[in-house]
């Protein structure tokens, strides 16, 4: 919310609709859920900051395949405002550190075995890297 007041203050039309619709989407979930202080707790808040960001990297790929390149550039920017809210990002090297311990933990020796080093390896992650960047680090060490 405070940033939300300080994208008004600055006019700063690009945060100000982004966080708009964050809090929009935020609100949405909390009703759905039933929560009647609308009030979503962080996890749930961190996967749909997730979720809008996935949204408008679809969003870029769409629009730069239709030569549109002044709507990917607004995505971009949309992209940088909700990446603030995001923990860190692992590194290259903690994620290759977390997919060891997961195959070892799991005693996996082939891509039979991802399913399950994926599912420890997405809960050591907590977020901080995308699904897809998990899955070659699994599939690299697996093959």
């Amino acid at each position: 919310m405070e940033d939300l007041k300080a994208a008004m203050k600055a006019k700063d039309t690009v945060a100000l609709s982004t966080l708009r619709g964050l809090k929009t989407a935020l609100t949405n979930t909390a009703i759905e859920s039933g929560n009647k202080d609308n009030i979503v707790d962080e996890t749930t808040a961190l996967a749909l900051v997730r979720k809008q960001i996935k949204q408008r990297q679809d969003s870029i790929e769409q629009f730069l395949s239709a030569n549109r390149p002044e709507l990917a550039e607004s995505e971009k920017a949309e992209i940088s405002v909700l990446e603030k809210y995001l923990p860190a990002a692992l590194s290259d090297a903690e994620v290759d550190a977390i997919v060891d311990a997961a195959i070892h933990e799991t005693g996996a020796t082939s891509k039979a075995d991802m399913g399950k080093v994926m599912g420890i390896v997405q809960a050591k992650a907590a977020g901080r890297a995308d699904g897809k960047t998990l899955s070659q680090a699994v599939m690299k060490r697996l093959s």
